[in-house]
C-alpha cells in the first residue's frame, strides 16, 4: 500500500531529530514507501469549497543538521490525500481550533489523525473530565474565592493555565503559599480563560509516567523524572526520561479510557500517570515516540502506520 501523506507541522528545519515524534512518524512514513508534503499550519487555507495547502514535497534523513530536503513549494488540495498529520504543537489557541475546522471538512475521505473534531473538543486538561474516578482532586474555575477554597482543603496543590503546554506555567502552591493571589491576576491579566487546579501528588518526584496509547491500545510507556529542585517533569524543562513498565493500574486506567480515544478518532494519544493518578490526555501532537523506542527496542512507529494504514485499506 503506498499513501499520499500530508504532515501540518511547525517547521522542521529546528526540530531535534532524535526525539521529535512527527519526524518519526514521516522517517517511518517514507520508509514504508508513502509520499511525503509537508506544510506549516499558517499555510492552510480554504478556497472554493477545497481544504488546500502551500508546502513541499518532503524527504527525511536522519542526519543532524540535514535532516530533510524540500522539493518545489506547490499548493495542493489535502482532499486528494489519503492521510493528513495535524502535528502542530499547542498553545491551543483560536489558531489552532481554526485548523481543526478546515481540517474537519476533509473527513471521512482522508483519514486525519488525530481526528481534528475530537482534538477540538478534547483539550488534553479537559477531556480527563469524563474520567473522574481516575483524576486526583481537581478544579477548573476562573474565580480566586473558589481557587482558595481549592487550596483550603487540599493545602498543597499546582496551579497550571487550562490550555498551557510543556510545563509553561505550572506552579506548586505548597501548604502556607501565600501567592495564590497573585498568580490568579497574573494569570487573569493574560487571558480570559480559567485556570486548572491539582492536589499535589507526590510521587512525582519519582516521575511522571507517559503512557502512549495507538488506536486506544497502550504499547508502552516511559517515565519522565523531574530535575533536582523542580515539580515539573515536562523534558522540555529539563526532565530525565528513563525505562519504565506499564502496572496494572496504567493498564487499568488504558482499559477505562481507550474506547473513548478510539471511538473518536484519537490515532496517536499520549496520558500522563503520577502514582495511581492520571492528570492529562495529550491529543494535540503528543511526543515520547523515539524514547519509548529506544528503551524498548520496539518500533512504535511502525505500530502507527500499521494502525493507520488499517483504516485506508
Amino acid at each position: 500500500m503506498t499513501l499520499k501523506v500530508a504532515i501540518q507541522m511547525d517547521p522542521i528545519g529546528p526540530i531535534d531529530i532524535n526525539a521529535d515524534s512527527t519526524f518519526r512518524i514521516a522517517e517511518e512514513a517514507q520508509a514504508r514507501g508513502h509520499s511525503l508534503f509537508y506544510y506549516t499550519p499558517d499555510r492552510l487555507y480554504w478556497n472554493d469549497g477545497r481544504v488546500m495547502a502551500r508546502g513541499w514535497p518532503l524527504e527525511v534523513r536522519r542526519v543532524v543538521g540535514d535532516h530533510f530536503s524540500l522539493g518545489a513549494e506547490q499548493d495542493v488540495d489535502l482532499g486528494d490525500y489519503d492521510v493528513v498529520w495535524l502535528r502542530q504543537d499547542p498553545p491551543f489557541d483560536m489558531g489552532y481550533i481554526t485548523t481543526t475546522h478546515l481540517l474537519e471538512h476533509l473527513t471521512p475521505k482522508t483519514l486525519v489523525c488525530n481526528d481534528p473534531f475530537w482534538v477540538r473538543n478534547f483539550p488534553e486538561k479537559l477531556l480527563v473530565l469524563k474520567f473522574p474516578d481516575l483524576i486526583p482532586p481537581t478544579i477548573i474555575a476562573r474565580d480566586l474565592a473558589t481557587l482558595r477554597a481549592f487550596k483550603a482543603e487540599h493545602g498543597d496543590i499546582i496551579l497550571k493555565p487550562l490550555y498551557g503546554n510543556g510545563g509553561a506555567g505550572v506552579f506548586r502552591l505548597e501548604h502556607g503559599d501565600r501567592n495564590l493571589a497573585s498568580l490568579h491576576e497574573l494569570f487573569t491579566g493574560m487571558s480570559r480563560e480559567p485556570l486548572i487546579a491539582q492536589k499535589f501528588l507526590p510521587a512525582v518526584e519519582k516521575g511522571d509516567k507517559r503512557v502512549i496509547l495507538i488506536d486506544g491500545e497502550p504499547v508502552g510507556a516511559i517515565n519522565r523524572v523531574p530535575a533536582e529542585g523542580e515539580t515539573r517533569s515536562n523534558m522540555h524543562v529539563g526532565g530525565r526520561a528513563e525505562r519504565t513498565a506499564l502496572t496494572a493500574r496504567d493498564l487499568e486506567i488504558c482499559k477505562a479510557i481507550g474506547p473513548t480515544l478510539r471511538d473518536h478518532g484519537q490515532m496517536f494519544v499520549g496520558i500522563d500517570v503520577i502514582g495511581n493518578w492520571l492528570t492529562e490526555i495529550n491529543v494535540t501532537s503528543p511526543t515520547g515516540i523515539q524514547e519509548l523506542e529506544r528503551f524498548d527496542e520496539a518500533n512504535i512507529a511502525a505500530k502507527i502506520w500499521e494502525a493507520v494504514e488499517a483504516k485506508r485499506g
